[in-house]
């Protein structure tokens, strides 16, 4: 009963930090449709749709580039029957030893959860997946997901709840993101070869169109521009706070992280013994 309650207050909590607002920027100014033949709508300045018919998806990839920040969008996930399609909001750069960090919300029938996928590349290596359910339903209404990119660690977050922690790996050899400038990418396409139980289930293209909605976004970020950050020396980040550069998980941050992966996690690479018979990555030790 203790622990009933508990999970309650939490959830409580959760859903008032998600009420908190948020500095927005213009979409006009910070983004550009980058494909999707009319798919993709910058509706007004702080809202912009991306759809997927059965002729194509859509997408969009920030003006700047960054080189570590702290970035926020609200995202509202597409309802009803969503398998098959693939809403992906994530960091990368360019190149074949690329480096990414992803968002990917992978849908599902109606009335199943949606899956997130998280995942993080340096160098051009990946594998390093770990997925979850929401405690909330994501196509009701807009939740912010956010992204905490420093020389320390990569922290994903909803509503202000962290979910998974990527710590700077370097001293053991595990190469880490933190020399090439990222853009923000985000695409909704159909990946029903893999996205809803392993492809088994496909997309229902009467549904279609199927269209995610995003608003509030916000970085506090160092911008590179001609090779040169905002962030250099004493210079100040696009929002004047470097805060974020210093930041980790306090106590209470540490004790959410700890909640929502034990109830909310469904996959870990590092536990995932299966796939690495001769041993886990390295950087699984530091988890």
């Amino acid at each position: 009963m203790a622990f009933i309650s508990s999970r309650v207050f939490f959830l409580l909590f959760l859903s008032l930090s998600a009420s908190s607002s948020l500095v927005s920027a213009n979409f006009y100014d910070e983004f550009d449709i980058t494909w999707g033949d009319g798919r993709g709508k910058v509706l007004n300045p702080d809202l912009l749709t991306l759809s997927l018919d059965k002729s194509s998806g859509s997408g969009f990839e920030s003006r700047n580039e960054y080189l570590f920040g702290k970035i926020d969008m609200q995202l509202k996930l597409v309802p009803g029957n969503s398998a098959g399609t693939v809403t992906a909001y994530y960091l990368s750069s360019k190149g074949s030893n690329w480096d990414e960090i992803d968002f990917e919300f992978l849908g599902n029938l109606s009335g199943d959860p949606y899956i997130l996928h998280t995942n993080v590349f340096s160098q051009g290596k990946g594998n390093r997946e770990q997925q979850f359910y929401l405690w909330f339903d994501p196509t009701a209404d807009f939740h912010t997901y956010s992204i905490l990119w420093n020389p320390k660690h990569i922290i994903f977050s909803v509503d202000g709840t962290p979910i998974r922690e990527f710590k700077n790996a370097e001293s053991i050899g595990v190469p880490f993101p933190k020399a090439q400038a990222m853009r923000i990418h985000s695409s909704l396409w159909n990946a029903d070869d893999w996205a809803t139980r392993g492809g088994l289930v496909k997309t229902d293209w009467s549904q279609a169109p199927f269209t995610a909605s995003y608003r509030n976004f916000k970085a506090d970020a160092c911008v590179v521009a001609s090779g040169k950050s905002s962030c250099s020396g004493s210079a100040a980040s696009s929002s004047g706070n470097q805060a974020w550069l210093s930041e980790e998980l306090d106590i209470t941050k540490q004790e959410r992280l700890r909640w929502v992966q034990k109830n909310y996690m469904i996959y870990n690479y590092c536990s995932d013994s299966k796939r690495f018979p001769q041993g886990f990555p390295p950087e699984c030790q530091m988890a």
